[in-house]
């Protein structure tokens, strides 16, 4: 009889269902952004509008989203800042010249292979040269408007130096990533997150005269 109880104390044992994992603060955090209330959304409303008539660069104290900045790797010590970018939608078109031009060359279109996101990163880059961009992620849009946060990093700022996690930057060949498309958002514009063989973008678009986008 004894067995008998073991074994049935076992079975009820395994038909326990497991306990739900407790989710952090990050996690609630991460899905306030995903699905936002109407309080939320008119708040962020408000706030755009003082991003528009601001600087079209403004370095920040904290990044607004720290869900998205904890995870690309930003990280609450001297050596890092954010930067707010706004950059503006629509078709890229270049100013109509006026004078002296043959008429075949009175064109405004002007192509650009680079998504918003890479054209953010290389405005903060080439303003502020002796940082290095880390990363960047979309904050939002309206009708005129994206707004992007890009994270730098001082590489020459001692608590940089010694952290071991960012010594790569430090490296000579990682100057300037933003402007060679090395980012991940440049990447992403050059065609690198698709492993596809048969595309004609490795080692670069340059290598195969601009045949594979």
């Amino acid at each position: 009889m004894a067995e008998a109880k073991k074994t049935e104390k076992k079975a009820e044992t395994k038909k326990q269902a497991p306990q739900a994992s407790v989710k952090g603060f990050y996690h609630y955090l991460r899905q306030a952004w995903r699905n936002p209330t109407k309080e939320s959304i008119e708040k962020i409303r408000k706030e755009s509008i003082a991003w528009r008539e601001g600087e079209r660069i403004t370095k920040l104290e904290r990044p607004t989203r720290l869900d998205r900045a904890h995870a690309l790797g930003y990280k609450a010590k001297k050596g890092f800042v954010v930067f707010r970018v706004v950059i503006e939608r629509g078709g890229r078109q270049k100013a109509r010249p006026t004078t002296k031009r043959r008429s075949k060359r009175f064109n405004v279109k002007k192509i650009l292979k680079l998504n918003y996101q890479q054209v953010a990163e290389i405005r903060v880059q080439k303003n502020h040269q002796n940082l290095e961009v880390l990363n960047s992620y979309k904050l939002g849009k309206d009708g005129q408007f994206y707004y992007f946060e890009v994270i730098c990093v001082d590489t020459n700022a001692p608590e940089i130096k010694a952290d071991p996690n960012f010594r790569w930057l430090q490296n000579p060949a990682n100057r300037f990533r933003a402007l060679r498309g090395l980012t991940s958002s440049g990447r992403k514009s050059r065609g690198l997150m698709n492993r596809n063989p048969n595309l004609k973008i490795r080692p670069s678009a340059r290598a195969w005269n601009r045949k594979g986008r």
